[in-house]
């Protein structure tokens, strides 16, 4: 009962905000069962292959001959599933959208075929010529290993038929550009919807981040999930796909927060990697004696590869935590790291060499500072 009265009174303040930034009038921003009732004069849109634009009363609009689903929709037509989805030929970046008015990416779906790896999505906000978002498809998703486990969270889920969705809110004020690039060797299939929302959005709205970074194997020990971010804003998530090349318990490591000037000390400091993700005693099921997997609102160890006893001989995990209702709030700088500890003879921790890829999430003001390359495709492959 706690728990309900909090959520509603939090749906409550998050609508007097939304109102107070717009002149007492509610934009149609940060929709919630406590608010779902409430008029406004935002405008619903949706960009897929049924529309590539959004416009009003343009969907549906392909004929057979020009859409993925032609040769099925040959005996119905047009208005019959002519344009489902798009190809993305080897080495094409195909432009998923493009808009040019004001507003916030409220949903996205999307089922990507191929090598989830090299498939990269980018996006851009207002007049930026490098992306805000710059992270292979799988990994944003928390799908990095590139095989489908169940994802149940707040702003990600992943469902049944490798269906990838976010719920992360993302604001724009002149335009929005959203694009996948398809760095394989064979030709893959996308299938998507952007569904966002034309309205006003307030002035102190930052704009949403993400970043992948790999290292392979980590280098003394220490993995940075990321570096130089510069700017007023706050972190709210982490995605971690982590391989372990020892036996025994991996997760003995310390995330650290270096913010706004921290040098060798950061001001905050974890105890171990899976109390960071909201876990406890290595993730054990005591009855059992094996991992044992969670996806929740906030946090999850939602994916656990274990060695088959041939050629997946090693263990793989994948982890999230959702800094929600705990934002981590930097006012000039931010890096964060993790330490890549596991145990040895003698109760001593073991410098581990593990597998770790991750991807960053976080809002900021703009200009945002220039990303690391990305990996190359050799780089990026699992293996």
């Amino acid at each position: 009962m706690k728990k309900l009265l909090v959520i509603l009174i939090l749906s409550v303040v998050c609508t007097f905000y939304s109102r107070a930034q717009n002149n007492g009038k509610y934009n149609g921003l940060n929709p919630n069962i406590g608010n779902i009732f409430l008029l406004s004069d935002a405008k619903t849109r949706s960009i897929s292959p049924e529309n590539f634009t959004g416009a009003p009363g343009k969907g549906g609009m392909a004929i057979p001959g020009n859409g993925t689903g032609s040769n099925a929709a040959r005996d119905l037509g047009q208005g019959w599933k002519v344009s489902p989805s798009v190809k993305i030929a080897p080495g094409q970046t195909f432009t998923m959208a493009e808009i040019n008015e004001e507003g916030a990416i409220q949903h996205m779906w999307l089922t990507p075929t191929g090598n989830w790896r090299y498939s990269i999505l980018r996006i851009y906000w207002d007049d930026e010529k490098k992306p805000s978002v710059e992270v292979p498809v799988g990994d944003f998703f928390g799908m990095g290993w590139g095989e489908y486990a169940p994802l149940n969270s707040i702003p990600v889920t992943v469902n049944p038929g490798s269906a990838f969705n976010s719920y992360w809110p993302m604001p724009f004020r002149k335009k929005c550009k959203i694009t996948m690039e398809n760095i394989g060797e064979k030709e893959m299939y996308l299938y998507y919807q952007i569904d966002y929302t034309l309205t006003d959005v307030p002035k102190d709205a930052a704009y949403f981040h993400a970043q992948f970074r790999r290292s392979n194997p980590t280098k003394g020990s220490l993995y940075t999930l990321v570096d130089g971010i510069r700017g007023k804003g706050q972190y709210v998530g982490t995605y971690m796909a982590w391989q372990v090349n020892n036996k025994g318990w991996w997760g003995e490591g310390e995330i650290k927060f270096f913010m706004d000037g921290d040098k060798e000390f950061p001001t905050i400091n974890g105890t171990g990697t899976e109390d960071y993700f909201l876990g406890s005693y290595n993730f054990e099921n005591k009855k059992t004696h094996e991992y044992e997997e969670f996806s929740t609102a906030y946090s999850g160890l939602h994916q656990v590869i274990r060695p088959d006893g041939l050629y997946n001989s090693q263990q793989r995990f994948g982890l999230y935590r959702w800094h929600i209702q705990d934002p981590i709030r930097f006012e000039k700088s931010l890096r964060v790291t993790i330490q890549d500890l596991g145990w040895r003879s003698g109760g001593r921790y073991l410098p581990q060499k593990s597998d770790i890829s991750s991807v960053t999430y976080w809002y900021q003001t703009e200009p945002h500072a220039p990303f690391p390359k990305l990996p190359s495709k050799d780089e990026l492959e699992v293996n």
